[in-house]
């Protein structure tokens, strides 16, 4: 196990040196993406149109800020936590396509995220549930909001952050995931308490 801090773009070949258990950092652009920035990211890339963010090397966080407005139009920062990652699964395959190389979440994805990681060079990073304020703590600041109309949570914000985190490399590129290693041996240890009479 071993300590990274990326700075966004981050290349593929840092991507790749990341390996299951890993602890990153990263300063530069997150952008925050759920389930309607995802579909509406989608439906441009669909129509052929520009993307609203420049994703090549970028981090995308499962997340819903909480933000305040100030008296200047502004945005800043109150707290941000990840949501649970799976509902994105579906995009998996774009996601890789449009050259994003981190996503940061809770939770996990699935098999169709792993294939990808490891096609496109990006990793699944777990961010700490329930450390809102602690994570909030690493974003300087807020640099825009894209589809606000979406409501808060769901709108694409680009942040700009100091060493953000810290992120534990959940799935990595080259076919490691700390869900599915839980995952198998809760089942072994399940199959060896109750075993088939």
């Amino acid at each position: 196990m071993a300590t990274y801090k990326l700075t966004t773009p981050i290349s593929e070949e840092d991507a790749r040196k990341l390996k299951v258990g890993d602890v990153v950092y990263i300063s530069g652009h997150i952008f925050t993406s759920r389930d309607m920035a995802h579909l509406k990211l989608r439906e441009l890339l669909e129509k052929g149109e520009p993307l609203p963010k420049d994703f090549q090397g970028a981090a995308v966080f499962h997340a819903g800020p909480v933000a305040l407005k100030n008296e200047d139009g502004s945005w800043r920062l109150n707290v941000i936590g990840p949501t649970t990652s799976i509902r994105m699964e579906p995009h998996a395959d774009w996601i890789g396509r449009i050259g994003v190389k981190a996503i940061l979440g809770k939770g996990g994805m699935a098999e169709d995220t792993l294939r990808c990681a490891e096609k496109y060079g990006y990793v699944y990073l777990q961010a700490a549930p329930g450390c809102a304020a602690k994570l909030a703590g690493g974003v300087d600041r807020i640099v825009d909001v894209t589809w606000f109309e979406l409501g808060m949570p769901e709108a694409l914000w680009d942040l700009e952050c100091t060493e953000f985190g810290p992120l534990v490399v959940g799935m990595d590129s080259h076919g490691g995931s700390i869900y599915k290693d839980i995952k198998e041996a809760g089942q072994k240890k399940i199959d060896e308490m109750y075993p088939a009479f």
